[in-house]
């Protein structure tokens, strides 16, 4: 029953924090300078088009009520309309968030051998020629920003050895070899990103595991050295790895504007940027509310990922 109460505990203050983070977001849009309406139109509408946006937007009615009504229209799965469009925000939405969630499985899926197995080389052959070796190569691409990155990636891959797309423009009628092409030098780059911290901090993690107490008891007792590594030091090195883990599953849904600019990928990333752009207060909301949940999501998995495999925390 402990870890039941830990588990329920956590799912209730990531909730919490939610509504909590779904408050700023609509006060820090109320409370900008200015009308909400004058912003979106500018200077030059007419006082007959600001009063048809107010009357549109809900306006006239107090804060308190509008945002418990865009609230209960967000848990029914009802955005909105967008502004530029008059669409409904979710068709506008999904297609975006497709193509980002294809993107970050694909991403992640290469970030975790891309983080696990430089980091167990190194821990296993620490302070050697190999360790410093994949030391200086961490900090070099340490110091690489993700659009330069990207970059280099683009002059490789397409015109050094032109193997793939320079421009990462799918849609709905793209096949699966299409996405897999236009994805691959995106993933690339938001792989080698998420991978540079893990990688250092999972290779100290496992140093110090390994020269634990029940890690050398494992040795003594005549254990592969290899089962030692992944059986007894890899599961406990990974809990402190999670949480940058978590920021980087936050980071895959709404920080990959950079990447997705570079590669014309049209992706959640983009969508943010252009919905800031055009002032679409709906769009704009319902886009940050979505990363953010995102983020809260993220954080929960990798609490209830370091409560599974811990099991001091199991034990209350």
């Amino acid at each position: 029953m402990t870890i039941i109460r830990m588990l329920g505990a956590r799912i209730v203050l990531s909730m919490l924090t939610l509504f909590i983070v779904s408050i700023i977001i609509f006060a820090l849009l109320e409370v900008l300078p200015g009308d909400v309406a004058s912003r979106i139109l500018g200077r030059d509408a007419t006082p007959e088009a600001l009063a048809l946006l107010r009357e549109k937007l809900h306006l006239n009615e107090p804060a308190v009520i509008r945002y418990f009504g865009w609230l209960g229209g967000i848990l029914q799965g009802d955005f909105g309309k967008a502004l530029t469009s008059s669409r409904p925000i979710s068709e506008i939405l999904a297609p975006r968030l497709f193509n980002s969630v294809l993107l970050s499985l694909y991403a992640f899926l290469i970030y975790i051998p891309l983080s696990l197995i430089p980091a167990l080389i190194q821990a296993s052959h620490r302070d050697r020629e190999v360790d410093h070796v994949i030391s200086v190569i961490n900090l070099v691409f340490l110091s690489i920003p993700d659009f330069l990155l990207g970059t280099c990636l683009l002059v490789l891959f397409c015109v050094a050895i032109p193997i793939l797309p320079a421009v990462s423009l799918v849609d709905q009628g793209s096949t699966a070899m299409q996405y897999l092409r236009a994805m691959t030098l995106p993933a690339i780059t938001l792989a080698i990103a998420m991978a540079i911290a893990a990688v250092r901090m999972l290779r100290d993690n496992l140093i110090e595991v390994l020269d634990s107490e029940y890690v050398r008891m494992a040795e003594l007792k005549g254990l592969p050295s290899r089962a030692v590594l992944l059986r007894h030091a890899l599961p406990n090195a990974l809990v402190p790895t999670l949480n940058v883990t978590a920021i980087n599953l936050g980071y895959l849904i709404g920080g990959v504007v950079i990447v997705e600019k570079v590669f014309s990928y049209p992706g959640f990333g983009g969508l943010l940027v252009d919905s800031l752009q055009y002032r679409d207060i709906p769009l704009i909301e319902a886009t940050v509310i979505i990363a953010a949940a995102v983020y809260v999501g993220a954080n929960l998995l990798a609490d209830l990922g370091t409560i599974l495999l811990n099991p001091r925390l199991r034990s209350g």
